[in-house]
């Protein structure tokens, strides 16, 4: 599966395969598999990726989303 907010992200700051890999102390053939989804991303890795872009891993890496429900009260709850 390929990372499209991470690349996304990369993209958009500008940054090369390269860049980012330098400053996430990484080669920049992993960070291309990581980003391609061809390898997997330790926790580690995924924090110095985050650092790269001022952002926490979550935001990036993280594959969901909330969603808003209303109850019948009218009061909204995230799930």
């Amino acid at each position: 599966m390929v990372l499209k907010k991470l690349e996304e992200i990369r993209k958009d700051s500008g940054k090369t395969f390269q860049d980012v890999a330098n400053h996430a102390g990484l080669t920049k053939e992993f960070y291309w598999m990581i980003e391609k989804g061809k390898r997997k991303l330790s926790y580690e890795n995924a924090v110095r990726i985050a650092l790269v872009f001022g952002k926490e891993p979550d935001y990036i890496f993280l594959e969901y989303e909330l969603t808003k429900t209303e109850f019948p009260c009218g009061k909204e709850v995230i799930k």
